[in-house]
């Protein structure tokens, strides 16, 4: 089926069960590499779906059985990426709950200087500020 609606589907169906497969094996990386990419997919599907509804929103039949299928297939993976995303947040949440437990003990002896520029007590508790920006 060669319908604009129909490619621009596939086409982020295919960058999504990419990225689902990227962070199924934890890899990040890969995933974030596919961000600039599903951006434009989820882009150009919507003008496409624009169009169509523009034009009426009317397909054959063989259209709109392709049409379904495709919707079906990036609900069922727009799911799993949600389940797969939420899952990261929080492997990243627990990360950060380690890095951040532990950094106080690793500097517990470090010299700590106050916003005057002086020396402070090394034993007072110093705000601790991470970041989750990728």
């Amino acid at each position: 089926m060669n319908h604009p609606l129909i490619t621009t589907a596939t086409a982020l169906a295919d960058l999504l069960a990419s990225e689902n497969a990227a962070l199924a094996a934890q890899d990040h990386t890969a995933a974030t590499a596919l961000v600039a990419a599903k951006r434009a997919a989820t882009g150009a599907f919507a003008t496409a779906h624009a169009t169509l509804a523009a034009a009426g929103g009317t397909l054959d039949a063989d259209l709109r059985h392709a049409a379904e299928a495709a919707a079906a297939r990036l609900h069922d993976l727009a799911s799993q990426n949600r389940l797969l995303l939420e899952r990261a947040v929080s492997v990243q949440g627990a990360v950060i709950g380690v890095i951040a437990r532990a950094a106080p003990a690793l500097s517990a002896d470090a010299p700590r200087y106050g916003a005057a520029g002086r020396l402070v007590d090394a034993h007072r508790a110093m705000p601790v500020a991470l970041s989750a920006n990728i």
